[in-house]
């Protein structure tokens, strides 16, 4: 498949890294050459330097003989008519444009054909979105969601006050007393799959697959003590501080932002009239003292700078903040960034950059395809949900009769409206939704993938 991305920040060169490891053919367009040529370097593509909205430099990438551009420059009028002359050029071409400006989200939806669009992503409310899931769930660093939300995979900690510090995988359910699967551990910055007899130790991230249904079931046999968040400070006051208040207002949360450029909370205070908006420094941490930080449920650091973020975070944490959750633009050495302790991270390119990857999983694999893809363990492992159709094989047998691959763990099968945690007698067939977890990323791309 042949692919172009049309601008190299921080999402395309996430995608760059994703989509060439997978084999696929990337061109890549930008107006810096300095980024390019670093391209180059670390990845097998090609390289155009130019104005991406350019017939000429569309012409020179190969826009006739693409399958998919994905245009990801900082601009959106510039992603927006760069796919429109492109779709123009080639009316066969898929194409992706990241669109973050909140007053074209309704003639997005409403013009998408006009433009050529076959798709349009949004960083910054679907960074949103992660957050206000995790702000309705106390307890979990991160949740990730199958089977129309039946089903979730879930991240947690150990520390050594922990319940399931040096705990086996045998021993973990008299502990939780609900059905639960261990499908990954991170230790030292490495994936595990691990078996019944693995131990769990202090600064173990686990992976838990379960029903949505047994989560709170979970966290109270964990003794971890969580409440409804009914306040939360927002510190900074970009796009996602205003997609997020938005939809936490929508759910009788009280919200309260902190920024320091005085225009932009004007414009807050008519956008937001429900929230309390303060100017000040986020950083300063004597104002979010004298404004109560220790009485908030939840605090989200949503600056532009990442040090800034992870600053308050920490102080939020020392404080005793119930929820911390901090936004990032890299997470590329997380063996740092959990010896920080910052809470829930939340990155909104490799959110966008996963939901793309399912696309074009998808354009190469029409019949089966994925239907979700979520990247787990700091990328080191997928977890892939896929519908069962009429033609696939091996439907009716137990999982104890069939031989899958060594790296792949049928993490869940949901039946209609019952999600159960599989063991050797279970099955799938038609209409089933399983997930399966895999440390092999790129290689199952269908549910026929599984299979030895």
């Amino acid at each position: 498949m042949n692919i172009i991305i049309a601008g190299h920040g921080k999402v395309g060169s996430t995608l760059t890294r994703q989509l060439t490891s997978e084999g696929y053919n990337v061109t890549l367009i930008d107006s810096n050459p300095r980024v390019l040529e670093s391209s180059v370097e670390r990845y097998d593509v090609i390289a155009v330097h130019g104005n991406c909205a350019s017939m000429d430099v569309l012409r020179q990438a190969g826009v006739m003989d693409a399958d998919l551009l994905i245009a990801a420059t900082n601009q959106d009028e510039i992603n927006l008519l760069c796919c429109t002359t492109a779709h123009g050029l080639n009316p066969k071409l898929h194409t992706i444009a990241r669109i973050r400006n909140p007053e074209y989200t309704d003639q997005i939806y409403e013009m998408h054909h006009i433009f050529g669009l076959s798709m349009a992503i949004n960083p910054e409310r679907q960074a949103a979105q992660e957050i206000e899931r995790l702000l309705k769930f106390p307890g979990f660093l991160r949740r990730d969601a199958f089977a129309k939300g039946r089903s979730e995979i879930v991240e947690l900690k150990i520390d050594k006050n922990s319940k399931l510090n040096n705990v086996s995988l045998i021993e973990m359910a008299g502990i939780v007393k609900c059905k639960v699967l261990v499908c990954a551990v991170l230790r030292d910055g490495q994936a595990i799959a691990p078996g019944g007899n693995f131990i769990m130790k202090e600064g173990d991230r686990i992976f838990v697959t379960a029903p949505t249904e047994n989560l709170a079931i979970l966290l109270k046999n964990l003794g971890i003590i969580t409440r409804r968040v009914r306040s939360c400070l927002l510190c900074g006051a970009g796009r996602v501080s205003y997609y997020l208040a938005s939809a936490l207002i929508k759910s009788g949360i009280a919200v309260t932002i902190v920024e320091n450029n005085y225009d932009r909370c004007q414009e807050l205070c008519a956008l937001l009239p429900e929230a309390d908006i303060i100017h000040g420094n986020a950083g300063d941490t004597e104002l979010l003292d004298s404004e109560g930080l220790r009485s908030f449920d939840a605090l989200v650091t949503l600056t532009g700078l990442e040090e800034l973020n992870m600053i308050v975070s920490l102080h939020a944490i020392s404080t005793g903040v119930p929820q911390v959750i901090t936004k990032l633009g890299h997470v590329s050495n997380r063996g740092i960034i959990d010896s920080l302790n910052l809470g829930s991270v939340v990155c909104p390119k490799d959110l966008v950059a996963n939901n793309i990857l399912r696309y074009v999983r998808a354009m190469q694999n029409q019949t089966g395809a994925a239907v979700s893809i979520h990247a787990i363990a700091d990328g080191q492992v997928e977890a892939i949900e896929f519908m069962v159709d009429q033609s696939m094989r091996n439907c009716g047998v137990a999982l104890k009769d069939l031989k899958l691959k060594s790296n792949v763990l049928v993490a869940s099968i949901t039946h209609g409206s019952k999600t159960e945690i599989p063991n050797g007698n279970s099955v799938f067939r038609p209409g089933d939704s399983v997930v399966v977890v895999t440390t092999a990323r790129g290689s199952v791309r269908q549910l026929g993938d599984i299979f030895a």
